[in-house]
């Protein structure tokens, strides 16, 4: 009990950084907005296959989740999220979105893998899914290369036997860059359906969409979509001298012809 009281308190922002324990004094999450993550990586799938990162990047933007299977507490939180604002959006991993969950933890397999995305596989119920949303497991050179370039740092607390992490899901462009990231264990579907949008370049989403991203943008200093006053600002003054435009126009058609 003694790691999850740690994990939940890093979590929550409890401990100022000088009087964190000596276990998470290096844990946190660092932004690498348009950072390439190495795709050439090699990984294990679900079934025990070799498999390179970026297999599944190339035609659509991808979710990383970065945990690990036997986590007590917050990794389960955290797909319990990711699998809960997946199911409030209309875009379907294995179709407008993929979706690959990593192990940290270098000890855990590929048999772990595989539980854990059955799991999660039945609760997003969505056809096509299991081609979607994978889950790897690798050794501690891919797994330290991948961390790194996403800013996700963690250690491993010998006391108990378990790591210490922050909570995170990041949004990665087709081409492997780090687009957005969300920080906790609950995430907004309105932001995630937004940061899919933006990281496809626009080839996924509605009209809407777009007037959404026109009148929303994402701040990195809390992973969250907000208004942007600027543009709204905008819009309304370019719509006012728009219609100011048109009303001129059909008074000044009235007064000629009136006058003719």
């Amino acid at each position: 009990m003694r790691s999850l009281a740690v994990c939940l308190l890093l979590v929550s922002g409890a401990f100022a950084q000088g009087e964190r324990p000596l276990a998470l004094r290096n844990v946190g999450i660092d932004q690498r907005l348009d950072q390439q993550v190495p795709l050439d990586l090699p990984f294990r799938d679900e079934t025990g296959k070799i498999v390179r990162l970026g297999d599944y990047f190339g035609d659509r933007p991808v979710i990383l989740s970065l945990v690990y299977y036997e986590c007590p507490m917050l990794c389960t939180l955290v797909l319990n999220g990711l699998v809960r604002v997946m199911g409030g959006i209309s875009f379907n991993a294995g179709d407008q979105f993929n979706v690959v969950t990593v192990s940290f933890d270098a000890r855990e397999t590929p048999a772990l893998a595989a539980a854990k995305k059955k799991t999660y596989l039945e609760r997003y119920h969505r056809p096509g899914a299991e081609k979607g949303w994978r889950f790897l497991t690798g050794d501690e050179s891919s797994i330290e290369s991948l961390t790194r370039a996403a800013g996700f740092r963690y250690a491993f607390d010998r006391a108990t036997g378990q790591w210490a992490h922050a909570t995170a899901i990041m949004v990665l462009t087709p081409e492997g860059k780090l687009a957005r990231y969300f920080y906790g264990v609950e995430y907004s579907a309105r932001d995630l359906r937004l940061a899919l949008v933006e990281a496809s370049r626009n080839r996924i989403g509605t009209p809407t969409d777009q007037v959404l991203l026109f009148c929303f943008h994402y701040d990195p200093a809390s992973g969250k979509y907000g208004l942007a006053i600027l543009n709204i600002i905008r819009a309304i003054g370019v719509t006012t001298a728009l219609a100011l435009g048109v009303f001129m126009f059909v008074m000044f058609r009235r007064e000629r012809g009136g006058s003719g």
